[in-house]
């Protein structure tokens, strides 16, 4: 659901724009806006719902963490669709020469790596959603604007402006004043031990995302051929993918699919 933030925790992971060389230029031009609209209505339908659905979850009852973990990414085959699509597209335009697969395995690899960092991401973000309200893990996961920022100027030196400075502090002072005043908002019953857990597991979600995405924008400057929207979305499978096998393994060691005795 994150990100694909997916958060996505995201899925969730969202697109990075891209240069498309799969269409004549005038149908491209017009296809962009769309593409990107489209992309942005799932991005905030994820970001949005997301959330609210995982803490009702936990609030009637749910408590398998690693599940929730699962669900973010878990929906990754449903980007087969859209590269079926676009395969039929290049075969149409370059005749059976059109390649089916074009990432190399630099790519793979790299998205596999970022894949299973998505994935520890996932159950971090999953663990602190159970713990904390909708409205206090929203905010921390804000700062990853903080993360993102930081780790952009290290990884891809994507230099601060006045707005990401402005961004940053603000984001940075809100989640300081709800770890001062974490009584305010703890769901009852809930330990200290358990909120404060929840608190930095989410804190540490928002750190993490914020060292994914600059790295995914890092693969695609090594990339060593054209980084075209279908390729984008063969990133987005792998990663996805490897998300998904993270929490399943994660599942499984938790022994979340033996019936309860």
């Amino acid at each position: 659901m994150r990100e694909i933030e997916g958060d996505g925790e995201g899925e969730s992971e969202s697109l990075i724009a891209v240069e498309s060389t799969e269409a004549p230029r005038g149908e491209s031009e017009t296809q962009k806006p769309l593409l990107l609209a489209l992309n942005c209505a799932m991005l905030s339908l994820g970001t949005c719902g997301g959330p609210l659905l995982m803490r009702l979850y936990y609030l009637y009852g749910g408590s398998g963490v690693w599940l929730s973990s699962w669900l973010e990414t878990g929906g990754w085959p449903a980007i087969f669709l859209a590269l079926a699509v676009a395969y039929l597209r290049r075969r149409s335009a370059e005749g059976p020469s059109a390649r089916l697969v074009l990432m190399d395995p630099f790519l793979f690899a790299a998205s596999a790596v970022v894949g299973v960092l998505t994935g520890l991401d996932d159950y971090l973000y999953a663990y602190g959603v159970a713990r904390l309200p909708a409205s206090t893990s929203a905010l921390l996961i804000a700062t990853q604007l903080a993360f993102t920022a930081g780790f952009a100027f290290l990884l891809v030196r994507q230099q601060f402006t006045s707005y990401s400075i402005n961004s940053v502090y603000l984001l940075t002072v809100a989640a300081g004043v709800l770890a001062l005043n974490a009584s305010s908002d703890r769901p009852a019953g809930e330990s200290d031990q358990e909120y404060y857990a929840g608190f930095f597991m989410t804190l540490g979600a928002a750190a993490l995302y914020g060292f994914v995405l600059p790295l995914v924008e890092l693969t695609y400057k090594k990339a060593k051929q054209a980084v075209t929207y279908s390729l984008v979305l063969e990133i987005q499978l792998v990663m996805c993918f490897f998300a998904t096998a993270f929490c399943t393994v994660g599942m499984l060691v938790n022994k979340d699919f033996q019936s309860p005795a």
